[in-house]
């Protein structure tokens, strides 16, 4: 196929896919406020006023590193489009999610393209994508969800805000493609490209990049039985090693373990009958395809290893197959897998089938899966822009009044707001809260304990002691008749009476203060009367002690400059520590007049403790870059020269 018609068919299907979605390129809030895409575009308005690079965010989970939270390609994309186009993180946010949405559309043609070198196929691939779900004739449930049955990949975007997947997924097919170029034939800008698009499905979202870790040994393993040669097996480990100096700025040993414990609480573990099931069907898949692989098969091999894979992880689930996580979330890339199939099958069929030929039945045949379909997604083109109602004015919204409220009258005190208060907590203002976006890149695992028996529990006194110890200076609690749709208290009432009320919106949102011997993240304490860890939720004694042991009088004023900086104005006693309610990690510097002062972890939440000699104290906290963020560094410019020695060569 000539270079000419690949480069016109894809601008054509960029520009149908955009028409498809256009609104989505005018949007600035969308009129539904549950969305989870609420963190990303707050995450996002964070650092665009902490640009180039904060090490520590301080407003997230009593305090986290910055790239623990997401990877870094939609939070940096959406922060550059809003600081170049002068545009609120929300429409930057949107801009870019459409952008990757259309481009993915294309990059399922590049695949097709590349791996069989079918034209009608990667158009009938790239439409397909761009209109069907065929999750929807397996998956009643998902059906049921998807109003106008529109595209799961859509749907998901706009309907549960999965902006970073949904991107993810979008460049997938694309570092596929340039894979399955560079693994046939000695290609090394090819090379330098599927490591770089590699790169970028990982930086966008996990998901993808489980895809990804799915595909990707696919596709070499298909190249190999049509190939037979060892250099296959180098280049693919060149793409990866590309891949990953690509990423060793951001995915860093520490980052990967954190993100493994925190799935923890997100997410139900695999089991190991389903594990051995699945190695068992890959083993006996690629004792087949060794035996009958070549390369006019590679791409059938390929296609049919990912519906070796997908289907039973996907359709599975019902009947308790679980390898890992949370299979449904693949939903989308099971879509995919589903249409490479079905359009393998009408090439199959079109070339007349194993024993006759380009019959006039077979094609026939061909013909009438395709009409038959593509006929649902009727359906979807005559509703194809309800997917994005446009939200009324900010000052009306529930979450906006009261973030606003927050902000302007507890401005720099720790808050715990639930439910899509949380979500939104930080898209127009800097507020902390002891909890977070979404429990992702959260170093502190108590916090999970905490807000569980705050939200979840009868106790108020519990909760109010829970409160104390997460530094928190006022609790946001709506009851059933607040418009808040999460209902995430069990309990909204158990606090009247309890703690005195700050606000009242009257329409059934209550603010409480939390009763404090001041407000803020920093104590003198006398480290000698800290208990030891909490040993559960429920730990009244423990709690008692510690609370008892932090509330004390004795000012410590915390001024933050940035992200990664503060300055704490206090007077010690003798044997007396300065705590620092802010999630310890080793990377903070503690200084004074030159010297520096140790901190250590405290026993019970796991914050800072700076211990200091009797006297008064102007100490300087200042976060560095860890060791393992700088090695990364080093490897991602290693790995840019010799990219760029690569596209010279």
């Amino acid at each position: 196929m000539s270079r000419r018609k690949a480069v016109l068919d894809s601008l054509i299907l960029l520009f149908l896919a955009s028409i498809l979605i256009a609104p989505l390129f005018r949007l600035e809030y969308l009129d539904n406020w549950p969305s989870i895409e609420s963190t990303f575009i707050s995450d996002a308005r964070m650092l665009t006023e902490n640009l180039p690079h904060p090490g520590w965010q301080p407003l997230w989970y009593c305090g986290t590193r910055f790239d623990y939270i997401y990877p870094p390609a939609l939070r940096y994309g959406t922060a550059l489009i809003s600081v170049a186009g002068r545009v609120s993180t929300a429409r930057a946010y949107h801009l870019y999610t459409a952008v990757l949405y259309v481009f993915g559309i294309a990059a399922v043609y590049w695949l097709v393209r590349a791996g069989r070198g079918w034209r009608v196929g990667a158009l009938l691939a790239a439409a397909a994508a761009a209109l069907l779900s065929p999750s929807f004739l397996l998956l009643k449930q998902y059906r049921v969800d998807s109003g106008f049955w529109v595209p799961q990949r859509l749907h998901v975007l706009m309907a549960y805000g999965e902006g970073p997947h949904i991107s993810a997924l979008s460049v997938l097919p694309a570092a596929l493609a340039a894979t399955f170029l560079a693994l046939r034939a000695r290609r090394p800008a090819m090379l330098a490209a599927a490591g770089a698009l590699c790169a970028f499905t990982v930086a966008n979202n996990f998901y993808g990049a489980t895809a990804l870790a799915i595909l990707f040994p696919l596709v070499v393993w298909s190249v190999w039985t049509g190939e037979r040669t060892r250099a296959v097996w180098f280049r693919a480990a060149a793409i990866i090693a590309i891949a990953y100096g690509l990423s060793a700025f951001w995915l860093t040993p520490s980052y990967v373990r954190i993100t493994i414990v925190d799935l923890a609480w997100v997410s139900q573990p695999g089991n190991w009958p389903s594990r051995i099931a699945m190695a068992l069907l890959l083993g006996l898949y690629c004792w087949i395809t060794r035996r009958i692989g070549n390369r006019e098969r590679e791409w059938t091999v390929f296609v049919c290893g990912a519906a070796v894979v997908f289907t039973p992880w996907i359709l599975g689930l019902q009947h308790g197959f679980r390898v890992v996580g949370e299979p449904h979330r693949l939903l989308p890339e099971f879509d995919l897998v589903m249409i490479l199939v079905v359009i393998e099958v009408v090439r199959h069929l079109w070339s007349g089938g194993p024993k006759a030929r380009s019959t006039k039945l077979a094609r026939a045949v061909a013909v009438a899966i395709v009409v038959v379909g593509f006929a649902p997604a009727i359906r979807y083109v005559g509703h194809a822009w309800t997917p994005f109602p446009k939200a009324g004015p900010l000052e009306g919204q529930y979450d906006y009044r009261i973030t606003r409220w927050i902000h302007d009258h507890l401005p720099g005190q720790r808050v715990l707001p639930p439910g899509t208060v949380r979500f939104w907590f930080d898209a127009w203002f800097d507020n902390a809260q002891p909890d977070g976006g979404s429990m992702q890149g959260m170093l502190n695992q108590i916090i999970p304990i905490g807000t569980w028996q705050i939200l979840h529990g009868d106790d108020a006194h519990i909760a109010t002691l829970w409160l104390q110890a997460l530094g928190t200076d006022a609790v946001v609690v709506p009851d059933p008749s607040s418009p808040e749709p999460y209902r995430d208290y069990s309990n909204p009432q158990k606090f009247r009476g309890v703690l005195p009320v700050l606000y009242d919106d009257g329409r059934g949102t209550v603010i409480y203060r939390v009763p404090r011997a001041q407000p803020g993240a920093a104590r003198v304490v006398d480290a000698s009367r800290l208990p030891g860890p909490i040993r559960g939720g429920d730990d009244r004694d423990r709690l008692t002690n510690y609370v008892a042991a932090i509330e004390t009088p004795q000012a410590a004023a915390v001024n933050w400059r940035g992200f990664d900086e503060a300055s704490i104005d206090t007077t010690t006693g003798a044997g007396q520590s300065v705590l620092v309610q802010q999630t310890f990690d080793p990377a903070w510097r503690a200084r004074e007049n030159g010297r520096t002062l140790p901190i250590r972890r405290e026993p019970v939440m796991g914050f800072m403790l700076i211990d200091a000699p009797s006297g008064p104290h102007r100490i300087d906290l200042r976060f560095e870059t860890p060791l393992e963020n700088r090695i990364g560094q080093i490897l991602f410019l290693l790995t840019l020269a010799a990219i760029m020695a690569m596209l010279v060569k």
